[in-house]
C-alpha cells in the first residue's frame, strides 16, 4: 500500500471518528440537557443564597475596617505627607470678628480724621490769605493816614505860621495904636 493510500484511509477513518463523536454528544446532551438546566437553576439559587450571607459579613467588616484601622492608615498618610512636603503651607486661622471689627472702626477714624485735617489745612490757608489781605489793607491805610497827616501838619504849620504873622502884624499895629493913642492923648493932656 501506497502512502498516498494509507492517509485516504486514515482520513476516512477519522472523519468517520468525528462523525461518530458527535452523533454521540448530541445523544448525551438530550439525555443530560434537562440535567443541565436544573443545575444551572440550582447554582443561581445557591449563588444568591451566598451572596444574601456574604453581604451583611462585608458591610460589618467594612465598617470596623473603617472604625478602626482607617483613622489609623489616614493619620499614618498624613503624617508621611507632612514630612515628605518640601515646603509646608501656611495656615491661616480665622480672623476674629472683634479684630475685623476694631480695624474698621479704627480705619473709618483715620479717614475722619484725614478729612477733618484737609479741611483745616483748607480753612487755614483761607485765613491766611485773609490775614494777608488784612494786613495789606491795614498798610495802605497807613500810608494814607500818613500821607493826610504830613499834609495836615502842612497846612497847620502853614496856618500857625500865618496866624503867627498875623498875631506879630496885630501886636504891631496894636503897639501902634497904643503909641498913637498915647501920643493923642499926651496931646490933649498937656
Amino acid at each position: 500500500m501506497s502512502i498516498a493510500l494509507k492517509r485516504r484511509k486514515a482520513n476516512a477513518e477519522t472523519e468517520a471518528a468525528l462523525i461518530r463523536l458527535q452523533e454521540l454528544a448530541r445523544e448525551q446532551a438530550e439525555r443530560l440537557g434537562p440535567y443541565a438546566e436544573q443545575a444551572r437553576d440550582n447554582a443561581a439559587l445557591r449563588l444568591t443564597q451566598a451572596r444574601g450571607w456574604t453581604a451583611p459579613r462585608l458591610e460589618t467588616a467594612a465598617q470596623r475596617v473603617e472604625d478602626t484601622v482607617a483613622p489609623r492608615v489616614a493619620d499614618l498618610l498624613n503624617a508621611a505627607a507632612h514630612r515628605v512636603d518640601p515646603k509646608p503651607a501656611r495656615r491661616f486661622g480665622r480672623i476674629p470678628r472683634s479684630v475685623i471689627v476694631i480695624g474698621v472702626g479704627a480705619l473709618g477714624a483715620a479717614a475722619v480724621y484725614g478729612a477733618l485735617r484737609v479741611r483745616r489745612v483748607s480753612q487755614d490757608a483761607e485765613w491766611q490769605e485773609n490775614l494777608d489781605s488784612a494786613r495789606e489793607q491795614v498798610r495802605e491805610t497807613k500810608d494814607q493816614l500818613t500821607a493826610k497827616a504830613k499834609e495836615t501838619k502842612g497846612k497847620v504849620k502853614g496856618a500857625a505860621q500865618e496866624t503867627a504873622s498875623d498875631t506879630k502884624e496885630a501886636k504891631d499895629i496894636a503897639a501902634k495904636g497904643t503909641k498913637e493913642s498915647a501920643q493923642e492923648l499926651n496931646g490933649r493932656v498937656k
